[in-house]
């Protein structure tokens, strides 16, 4: 028989820390014992087993906490050469000249999306996007597209979590994303924040594995219905180019 899978709390508590910086945010004790759920006592004990270890440093000043250099040291090692952020930034940048709105690539990581890369428009008015951002896989383009192309137990897993807002209607999005899956891309208008509009194609790669969604977002006033549907083949196309680089 298989041996159990089992973590240890004490690093996952510290992990759960390092997280609430993901946002870019610095954060005092109490906001982050509070994002965490946990005793202040707790978190004091995880901060500067963190600090010491260069992981995160505190402002005398504010007595707030911001990433370290040690994320930096290993961060440095993830721009490997078999690094979809790395190895698809020549096509996004390629796809934001042509469009000129902001790309995005996304992937799933359990119930949520993470973008691990993007790529700015150049226009004033735009859409900005932040690396590392973790989204719910419950609304917008990229998370639809994520949920339409995985496998169905992945899917049926996301839409039974309890975590799944209440108020989305499970059967309603799984022909929603039955539709998506049989159109080839996804659109959201104003479903995560106002004033926001999006479009997303799946990347597979040659294996046919679905390895991440590509995004194409702006302001919901340029970025309208009958826009999105005129950009669907570009996006479409340059997903494809960009599954033949992946293995």
């Amino acid at each position: 028989m298989e041996e159990e899978k089992k973590t240890v709390r004490a690093v996952e508590r510290a992990l759960d820390v390092l997280l609430c910086f993901a946002s870019g945010h610095e954060w005092g004790l109490t906001e982050i014992a509070n994002k965490v759920g946990l005793h202040k006592s707790t978190i004091h004990r995880l901060l500067a087993t963190l600090e010491d270890k260069g992981f995160v440093t505190r402002d005398p000043s504010t007595e707030k906490y911001r990433l370290g250099l040690s994320i930096l040291e290993l961060s440095a090692h993830l721009s490997r050469s078999d690094d979809p952020s790395v190895m698809l930034l020549p096509e996004m940048e390629r796809l934001r000249d042509q469009l000129n709105e902001t790309i995005s690539l996304y992937v799933r990581d359990r119930t949520e999306r993470v973008r691990i890369q993007a790529v700015q428009s150049t226009q004033a008015i735009r859409r900005v996007a932040t690396v590392g951002a973790r989204l719910p896989l419950s609304v917008g383009a990229s998370s639809k597209v994520l949920l339409a192309f995985a496998d169905p137990g992945v899917r049926d897993a996301v839409l039974s979590d309890p975590a799944w807002p209440a108020q989305l209607e499970r059967e309603s999005i799984a022909k929603q994303l039955d539709d998506i899956a049989a159109a080839g891309y996804a659109t959201s208008f104003e479903e995560r924040e106002p004033g926001a509009a999006a479009a997303a194609a799946p990347i597979f790669s040659r294996s046919g594995k679905l390895v991440a969604a590509l995004s194409v977002s702006g302001p919901s006033n340029r970025l309208t219905p009958d826009r999105m549907r005129e950009f669907a083949p570009a996006i479409i196309e340059a997903a494809h180019r960009m599954g033949t680089i992946l293995g």
